[in-house]
C-alpha cells in the first residue's frame, strides 16, 4: 500500500509541475514552420511507429516532458506504447523485466539494473510503465563491450563468443561517415587515433540501441516505441535512427531534438531547422537535475 501511494505521489508531483510546464519549453514543427502544442506530436505519432527524444541529460524540463510525453501516449495508445532508454545495458533486460513484474525490489533492480547515477530523472517513467504494464527496453551495449571496442576497435567484437552475441547488433557494424563522423570530429576536436576508436565505440552504441529498437518492433507490431537518447544520438536523424532506419526500413520515425537555450525568450527556429521533426528548447533559467 505504501509503495503504491509513493509511485502515486511520483505522478502526481510530475502532473503537478506540468500544469506550469509550457512556460518553461517551446515546441516548433519544423514541417509546419510553427510553434505548436505538444498534443500535435502526440497526434502524429498516429501516422509513426517510433518517437526518438534526443536529449541533454541534466535538463529537468526535458526529462520531465519524457514522461509527459510518455504518459499521453499511452493514453492515446492504450496497451501499444513502450520505452526504449539509452539508460540501461541490454545485458540487463532481464533485471528491467522482473522489477517490472514486481518480483525484485528497486534496490536490487537499481545495483543490478547498472542505473545510472541520475535514475531520478528517469525513475518515474519506470514507475510509469511498471503500473501500467508497458514493455521497457533495455537498448543499450553493455560496459564490457564498449570497453572491448575503444581498445581495440569493432572488429574485437568478432572474437566474442556466441553466448555473447544475443547481447550484440549484428556483426561487422559499419562505421558511419560523411556528416556523422563531421559532427564528432568537431566535438573531440581531431581525428586522432584515439578520437577515431571512440567514435568506433559511439558507432556500436547506436547500432545496439537502433537494433534493439527493431528487434522488438519486429516482435510486437503496432506497438508506439518512445526512444530515449543523448541527442547527439538522433540529430538530424543520424547516429542510432540511421542505424535503425538501416535495420528496419519500414518504420516510420519520428525525432525530437531537446535542450535549453540561452535565446529561449525569442528562438532562432531557422538555426535549428535541420536537427529534428520538432526542436524543443527549454528555459534555461530552470535548475539543472544535476
Amino acid at each position: 500500500m505504501k509503495y503504491l501511494l509513493f509511485i502515486s505521489f511520483i505522478i502526481f508531483n510530475f502532473d503537478v509541475f506540468a500544469q506550469d510546464l509550457p512556460s518553461h519549453y517551446k515546441v516548433y514543427d519544423v514541417k509546419k514552420q510553427k510553434v505548436i502544442p505538444l498534443d500535435e506530436v502526440i497526434t502524429d505519432m498516429h501516422q509513426a511507429d517510433v518517437l526518438f527524444f534526443g536529449e541533454e541529460h541534466n535538463d529537468s524540463i526535458g526529462h520531465i516532458l519524457e514522461f509527459t510525453i510518455f504518459k499521453k501516449l499511452a493514453e492515446q495508445f492504450p496497451e501499444k506504447t513502450a520505452l526504449s532508454l539509452e539508460m540501461f545495458h541490454t545485458d540487463v533486460q532481464p533485471v528491467v523485466d522482473e522489477y517490472l513484474a514486481d518480483l525484485i525490489s528497486e534496490k536490487n533492480f537499481i545495483k543490478e539494473g547498472r542505473a545510472w547515477s541520475n535514475y531520478k530523472d528517469y525513475k518515474p517513467l519506470i514507475e510509469y510503465a511498471k503500473t501500467n504494464k508497458l514493455a521497457v527496453i533495455a537498448g543499450n551495449a553493455a560496459t564490457r563491450y564498449s570497453n572491448a571496442v575503444t581498445k581495440n576497435g569493432l572488429t574485437v567484437l568478432s572474437g566474442f563468443p556466441k553466448s555473447s552475441l544475443s547481447n550484440l547488433p549484428p556483426l561487422p557494424i559499419d562505421t558511419a561517415t560523411g556528416r556523422y563522423l563531421e559532427k564528432f570530429t568537431e566535438l573531440l576536436g581531431g581525428h586522432s587515433m584515439g578520437s577515431m576508436k571512440v567514435y568506433q565505440t559511439q558507432n556500436f552504441w547506436d547500432a545496439t540501441m537502433a537494433w534493439s529498437i527493431a528487434k522488438f518492433a519486429k516482435a510486437n507490431k503496432g506497438i508506439k516505441i518512445l526512444q530515449l537518447n543523448g541527442r547527439f544520438h538522433s540529430d538530424e536523424k543520424l547516429g542510432t535512427l540511421a542505424k535503425l532506419q538501416k535495420y528496419a526500413p519500414t518504420l516510420k520515425i519520428l525525432n525530437i531534438s531537446s535542450f535549453s537555450d540561452e535565446n529561449f525568450e525569442n528562438p532562432n527556429w531557422e538555426k535549428h531547422k535541420n536537427l529534428g521533426d520538432y526542436i524543443i528548447i527549454t528555459d534555461p533559467k530552470v535548475k539543472r537535475s544535476f
